[in-house]
């Protein structure tokens, strides 16, 4: 009973110190009055007096009552509030027997007990029976418009890296339905042999054209299989060095390129819409070719056919698109993206690593010929009169916004669409070039024939907060009162998706500028407002002290205090030095490069997000310099030798990165973990996925992704089924069938969705993390789902080397 005692009276003594001064901060006034009730009753129970366990149930039921009038039954939110405090509750009654319960206290207990208990369960049932899964009062009847046979689906292939060229990751493959899905059965799996020791996260989504798959792994072997059985037919490994891998081992995808359905010559009107590969039977040696970029900034062409280089394809079947560049330390220029090839010109962007240097290498954009890989253009933003290589001494521009994630094109248009990055030193704005300031953030498009902006459309301006575009533009065909338009739908990682007319970039729903917060390190810097699509958003409201979560009253409390001394203004929240900002959704979405979905059966968008805050500050150079905060590679580093210059910092992305050559270093805490327990500081859910009507832009459903199976305090999996809604990394393909295909969380399990009511209707567990895009092909009358299972060591989840296929049991 004294130990009991001794814990409450600790308990209390944190809760009365942490509560005053949350309160002192304008917080809850809560932690500090339970604190005091905690002392008294363990200074009570010490002296085994009946009164002890009398005053905790009265601070127990008042905490009951306190949670449910700050959450109401939300079971998750009331987690913290009210879980330890039962276990303690339980603890107290255990101990009944020494005390003397006279006067009806064991009875009095034990119905606080009841309360509490009952008021528990009510809050879990009632946020798994009503989890936000919202069918909205909308029309159900297709867009016509979509029926479009340039843009049509992917057929029994999926011979892009978004399905087609639409990008829309749609199959219209009807054989697995809700009804049958149960049945699903691994048809096949292949191991690839490539799973890296350290940052993981392969990504990748297969393409499949005639009875072949093919992949690429996380450190870029090309590899084909048997679209009937996974057997490999070939593999060719292009050999990248470790030394070139950025924060994650990722190659998302390849392109698949057909010379004998090539467009007409460059710049020709009226070029064809590519039709649905055949199989790759042509005698010519690389008369179809499997095309992908490489961690070391290489461009890799080989037969689809045999795996061989493409001798005629730049130097024995490579490109390296880091000429032009300067000095380029390894790991800080890389492909992870898979090209985009439209009118025969390949198109490709490249990742520079963030947060390293303002002088970093130039994002500059490339074209590059589809037979020859000559170069057929560069756009350098900064000298739009560079239109190719630069002259010996010469370099692009340095430091300029890059395009990391994956563009989409239009064929007939003759446009590339560029989601494009931020500048180098994300978080510091005040040294950009007017050309950086246009296109940074922006959805670029370029004309595919000479490299230069057809139109741009920027969703952030002066962007401080890392939320460069990292999905891919999807197109569509959209319905307007004048008539049907070609038209995208760009998605946002602050949330926000656009419809924009993609021959002009003028936005076919409405946008509207916002009055922004500014301040911080650069109020003259900050823009005085900011767009917001009023088509739809995928961002969550403001968040609130009552947003706090943790392990218990005294995490959460802990996270209090942290939003209480934090600068946060809403979205867009200005940057700070003098201490940490909050910045809300992070910078991993809203959406990242797993991109959105489309059915156009139904005219609904699919998107999957993330709802996460990040905790950030800039941090004074010199305070930096003291931390050791230098970029690998730094010249200044006497102890650093020409071998030591590759890799990339350790940790997260963001935590702790130098941004030389700005006053500032940046440190984000990603998620805002409690660095105790791990646990995030905001209360679920963390990801979410969401239907949503093209043609209103209303919600159709909205429920979290994600179960807390393996989510637990100290990295501990809790292993429970309920859905916590998890971050999520990838995206998910539609089918024809009426089913959401998706991994992406970090529940390591694949699970098909009823597309019309938004549930689980399959799961299957994974052997690794499912951080990649799935995908849906048909080879001899039988419909196959296919994911690499690679891991990611930033999502914390398994590491692997599996990609698997399910079909429905052969007849």
């Amino acid at each position: 009973m004294r130990a009991l005692a001794a814990v409450l009276v600790i308990i209390g003594l944190v809760l009365v110190v942490g509560g005053a001064w949350l309160l002192s901060l304008g917080g809850s006034a809560y932690y500090l009055l339970a604190g005091l009730g905690l002392i008294a009753s363990g200074v009570m129970l010490w002296r085994l007096r009946l009164a002890g366990a009398l005053i905790y149930a009265g601070v127990f039921v008042l905490t009951v009552l306190w949670a449910v009038w700050e959450v109401g039954l939300n079971g998750w939110a009331l987690v913290p509030r009210v879980v330890a405090p039962a276990v303690l509750l339980v603890l107290v009654i255990a101990a009944l027997p020494v005390l003397d319960t006279r006067r009806g206290g064991r009875l009095a207990l034990t119905g606080a007990a009841v309360f509490v208990v009952g008021a528990l369960i009510s809050g879990v049932v009632v946020t798994q029976a009503n989890r936000p899964v919202s069918p909205a009062d909308v029309a159900a009847a297709a867009l016509a418009a979509m029926a479009d046979p340039s843009l049509r689906a992917a057929g029994a292939d999926w011979p892009t890296y978004g399905g087609t060229e639409a990008s829309r990751r749609y199959s219209p493959l009807t054989q697995i339905t809700p009804d049958n899905v149960g049945q699903l059965e691994r048809a096949w799996t292949f191991r690839t042999g490539d799973t890296p020791e350290e940052k993981w996260g392969a990504e990748t989504t297969p393409l499949k054209i005639g009875d072949t798959v093919y992949l690429c792994t996380a450190r870029n072997i090309l590899i084909a299989l048997d679209a009937r059985t996974g057997r490999q037919r070939w593999r060719h490994d292009p050999e990248v060095s470790d030394d070139w891998i950025p924060y994650t081992a990722a190659c998302r995808g390849v392109a698949y390129h057909d010379a004998g359905a090539s467009a007409p010559a460059a710049g020709a009107p009226g070029a064809p819409a590519p039709t649905t590969p055949a199989a790759p039977a042509a005698a010519a040696p690389c008369a179809t070719r499997i095309i992908e970029g490489t961690l070391d900034g290489r461009l890799i062409a080989v037969d689809a056919r045999t795996g061989r280089p493409c001798a005629g394809f730049g130097a024995n079947g490579a490109v390296d698109i880091k000429i032009g560049m300067g000095d380029v330390i390894p790991g800080m220029v890389s492909i992870t993206s898979a090209p985009t090839i439209v009118q025969g010109v390949i198109v490709t962007g490249h990742q520079v690593l963030d947060g390293q240097y303002r002088s970093a290498p130039s994002g500059v954009i490339q074209g590059f010929d589809a037979i020859t890989g000559e170069l057929r253009w560069a756009w350098d933003m900064t000298r739009p009169d560079l239109t190719g290589r630069p002259d010996a001494g010469d370099q692009y521009t340095r430091g300029t916004p890059n395009m990391w994630t994956t563009a989409s094109g239009d064929e007939q248009l003759g446009l590339v669409y560029l989601p494009m990055g931020n500048s180098a030193a994300d978080y510091y704005s005040g040294d950009r070039s007017e050309a950086e300031n246009r296109y940074s953030t922006s959805l670029v498009a370029l004309d595919v024939n000479t490299g230069r902006p057809a139109w741009s459309f920027q969703t952030v301006r002066k962007d401080v907060w890392d939320y460069d575009l990292g999905s891919q533009a999807t197109l569509i065909d959209y319905p307007t009162p004048a008539g049907v338009v070609p038209a995208l739908v760009l998605p946002s990682k602050q949330g926000d998706l656009y419809i924009l007319d993609r021959r002009t970039g003028r936005p076919l729903t409405a946008v509207e500028d916002r009055p922004a917060p500014v301040g911080g390190v650069e109020p003259q810097e900050r823009a005085p407002t900011q767009p917001f699509s009023r088509f739809h958003t995928l961002a969550k409201r403001d968040l609130t002290e009552r947003d706090m979560w943790g392990m218990s009253p005294i995490d959460q409390m802990i996270c209090r205090i942290g939003f209480r001394q934090a600068a946060y203004d809403g979205i867009y929240t200005a940057p700070t030095s003098d201490r940490r900002w909050i910045q809300y959704p992070g910078y991993n979405g809203g959406s990242d490069w797993g991109g959105i979905a489309v059915d156009p059966k139904r005219g609904w968008i699919i998107a999957n997000y993330n709802d996460m805050p990040n905790f950030n500050r800039l941090v004074p150079r010199a305070e930096a310099n003291e931390k050791g905060w230098f970029p690998h590679g730094d010249p200044r580093l006497e102890e650093q030798t020409p071998e030591s210059r590759g890799g990339v910092p350790e940790g997260a992305e963001g935590a702790g990165d130098p941004q030389m050559g700005v006053p500032y270093a940046i440190d984000v805490n990603a998620g805002w973990r409690m660095g105790s327990t791990g646990m995030l500081c905001k209360q679920p859910p963390y990801g979410g996925i969401r239907a949503i009507d093209i043609r209103t832009g209303q919600t159709v459903w909205d429920r979290p992704l994600g179960t807390a199976r393996k989510n637990g305090p100290f990295g501990i999996p809790s292993m429970l089924p309920l859905d916590i809604g998890t971050p999520n990394n990838g995206g998910s393909v539609v089918t024809a069938g009426g089913l959401i295909f998706i991994a992406a969380t970090t529940d390591d399990l694949i699970r098909a969705i009823d597309i019309e009511t938004g549930e689980t209707v399959w799961s299957d567990v994974l052997p690794a993390g499912g951080q990649a895009g799935p995908m849906v092909y048909e080879q001899d009358g039988r419909q196959y789902l296919v994911l690499m299972a690679g891991g990611h060591h930033f999502m914390e989840t398994p590491a692997g080397d599996h990609v698997i296929a399910w079909a429905l049991p052969q007849r």
